[in-house]
C-alpha cells in the first residue's frame, strides 16, 4: 500500500511515494529540475501562476510513475504541503482569475498594519495571534481595493495545496490551520473572524467549506485518475501549509518540539500549547496540524523571506555554472567569519521579524584586494544563520526554548559548513532527517486516510540521520555581534 506526497514549493514541485508499511519513501522526484521564477510586477511584489503549479505537479508525478518502481494503482491517499499565505481566487466555474499573490509579496503590508490600528493591537493579536500583516486576508482586501472587476467575479479563494486538491478532486475545502495561516481565524471564539471580515468588508462566502485538516478533502476524479496513472476515488486526505506539515515531517508534534528549514525562506517553528503571541508580531502562531480547540497545539512560527533566496542569488551572479555542492565545498575553504565580510541576506520582500521592513540584500565591507568566491559564499552562509540567531533570540523572548532543532537534510542543510554554523551561532544541537515536505505529506495522508491512528503513529520508524553538537560558539559569538551591528545601522537609517 502507497501513499502520495505532494509538496508545492515556490521552487519546484517535489513528489514523493512512500510505503505505508515502512514509513519510508520509494520513490521522489521534483519538476521542473530549474528554479520556477517568481513575478515580480512592481518592487515588493512577487506572484506566480497556479496553473503552473497544477501542470508541474502532474509533469511530476507522470515522472515519478515513470521510473516504474511502484504500481501507481497501489496509492491509496494524497496529501499535499504548499507554500503558506499565497492567494489564489477562482470564479464560479473554477476558473483561476488571477495569478496568486505568494507568501513573499510585500503589497498588503500598509492594509494589513491599518486593519491592526483599527481593530486594535490587543484585540488582533489575542484572537487572531497575529497582525493582519501581508497575511492571505490582506492581500485578498488588496484585490478588493485595486482589482474590484475581479474581486466581483471570486466565487473562493484558497491557498496553494487547496488549489491542487481543488484540481485533482473538483471540490474545495479549508481547514482551521488553513484559515489562521491567513489570518482568517478568532481562536478566542473558534470561529471565522467577524473582525477581519468586517474590516475589510469582505464576504464569508468566498471561504470554503471548514473540515478537519487530517479528513477526505476530495476524491479524485476519473478523468485526472485516467491521466496520471491513479486510482479515481482515492481521498485527498491532507492539505498542510509547508511549515507545518515540515514539522509533522519531522515528527515535531507536542510542546516544546521544534523544526526547521532552510529553502527559499528560512523558518523555525516551535510547538505550544498556548495561545501565544508575539506583541510586535515579528513571529506568528498558528494552529497546528494536530491543534484542536479542546486541545492547543499551536505552531510559533519565525520565518526568513531571504536565506535560500540569497544564496541562490549569489550561485547565479558569482557561479551560475558550478552546482550547490561545488559552492558548499568552495565557502568551506574560507575561514571562520569570511575575513570580516558580511551579508545581510534580506533582499526577499518585508521581513516580518524585522517589523514588516524591506531592507533590501547587502554585501558589507567587500575588500577588493582580499575577498574571493570563497569569502563571498561563507559569508552568505553565515549571515543566513545569523538571521536565524536573531529570530531564535525573539523566540526566546516569547519562553521558546528549544533543546535541540530538528531539520530535514535537504537545501541549505545539505551543506556541512551550513549546518555546523547554524548550530554553533544558535548554541543549539541540530538533528538532521531523511524526510522532507514531500514524505511528511504522503504521510499525513495516511493519518487522515485512517492508514495510521494517529499522526505519531505514522512516524515509529523516524531515525536520526545526523547530530550535530555545538563545536565553534566562542569563535562565532563576536562575529554574530559584529554582523547585528549592522543590521542594527540598517534598520535606523545609519551608515559606516
Amino acid at each position: 500500500m502507497y501513499l502520495l506526497g505532494i509538496d508545492i514549493g515556490t521552487s519546484s514541485i517535489k513528489v514523493a511515494v512512500v510505503d505505508a508499511a515502512t514509513q519510508k519513501s520509494v520513490a521522489t522526484v521534483q519538476y521542473p529540475e530549474e528554479e520556477t521564477p517568481i513575478k515580480s510586477l512592481a518592487t515588493g511584489w512577487a506572484e506566480q501562476s497556479p496553473m503552473d503549479w497544477w501542470h508541474n505537479t502532474q509533469q511530476a508525478i507522470l515522472k515519478l510513475n515513470a521510473l516504474q518502481i511502484f504500481n501507481p494503482k497501489e496509492i491509496k491517499a494524497i496529501g499535499i504541503g504548499y507554500q503558506m499565505h499565497g492567494l489564489v481566487v477562482v470564479d464560479k466555474n473554477q476558473e483561476v482569475l488571477r495569478d496568486s499573490i505568494i507568501w513573499c509579496d510585500s503589497r498588503a503590508v500598509d492594509l494589513g498594519n491599518q486593519a491592526f490600528d483599527s481593530i486594535g493591537h490587543e484585540k488582533s493579536l489575542s484572537t487572531l495571534l497575529n497582525s493582519p500583516g501581508n497575511f492571505t486576508a490582506s492581500k485578498l482586501a488588496w484585490v478588493k481595493e485595486n482589482e474590484p472587476e475581479i474581486y466581483s467575479k471570486i466565487d473562493k479563494i484558497m491557498l496553494p495545496g487547496d488549489f491542487i486538491a481543488m484540481k485533482l478532486t473538483g471540490e474545495i475545502t479549508t481547514s482551521i490551520s488553513a484559515l489562521s495561516e491567513g489570518v482568517f481565524w478568532d481562536f478566542q471564539k473558534n470561529q471565522i473572524s467577524e473582525d477581519v471580515l468586517n474590516y475589510y468588508g469582505l464576504d464569508s462566502n468566498v471561504i470554503p467549506e471548514i473540515r478537519p485538516l487530517f479528513s477526505t478533502h476530495g476524491q479524485v476524479r476519473e478523468s485526472v485518475a485516467s491521466l496520471l496513472g491513479l486510482t479515481a476515488g482515492i481521498p485527498v486526505s491532507y492539505k498542510s501549509g509547508d511549515q507545518p506539515n515540515n514539522a509533522l515531517s519531522l515528527n515535531v508534534l507536542q510542546p516544546g518540539e521544534v523544526a526547521a528549514t532552510a529553502g527559499t525562506s528560512g523558518v523555525i517553528y516551535g510547538v505550544s500549547d498556548q495561545l501565544t503571541y508575539d506583541k510586535q508580531s515579528r513571529v506568528n502562531t498558528f494552529a497546528h496540524v494536530n491543534y484542536s480547540p479542546e486541545e492547543i497545539r499551536t505552531g510559533v512560527l519565525l520565518c526568513i523571506n531571504g536565506t535560500g533566496s540569497m544564496y541562490r542569488w549569489a550561485k547565479h551572479t558569482f557561479a551560475p555554472y558550478l552546482s550547490y555542492n561545488e559552492l558548499n565545498h568552495i565557502a568551506a575553504q574560507a575561514p571562520i567569519g569570511s575575513k570580516s565580510l558580511r551579508a545581510l541576506p534580506f533582499g526577499n520582500g518585508a521581513e516580518r521579524m524585522l517589523n514588516n521592513r524591506y531592507t533590501g540584500a547587502q554585501l558589507v565591507g567587500i575588500d577588493l584586494n582580499t575577498h574571493e568566491q570563497s569569502h563571498i559564499f561563507r559569508a552568505v552562509q553565515e549571515s543566513i544563520a545569523f538571521a536565524f540567531r536573531y529570530g531564535l533570540d525573539i523566540m526566546r523572548e516569547n519562553d521558546m526554548q528549544p533543546k535541540v532543532i530538528r531539520a530535514g537534510k535537504a537545501n541549505l542543510f545539505l551543506s556541512d559548513l551550513f549546518a555546523q554554523t547554524f548550530v554553533d551561532v544558535t548554541n543549539v544541537p541540530v538533528e538532521l532527517y531523511d524526510n522532507d515536505g514531500s514524505v511528511g505529506a504522503a504521510l499525513g495522508a495516511g493519518v487522515g486516510a485512517g492508514i495510521f491512528g494517529s499522526p505519531a503513529e505514522a512516524f515509529t520508524n523516524h531515525q536520526v540521520l545526523k547530530y550535530i553538537e555545538p563545536k565553534n560558539t566562542t569563535a562565532y559569538e563576536p562575529i554574530y555581534q559584529d554582523w547585528k551591528e549592522i543590521l542594527v545601522r540598517q534598520l535606523e537609517g545609519r551608515h559606516g
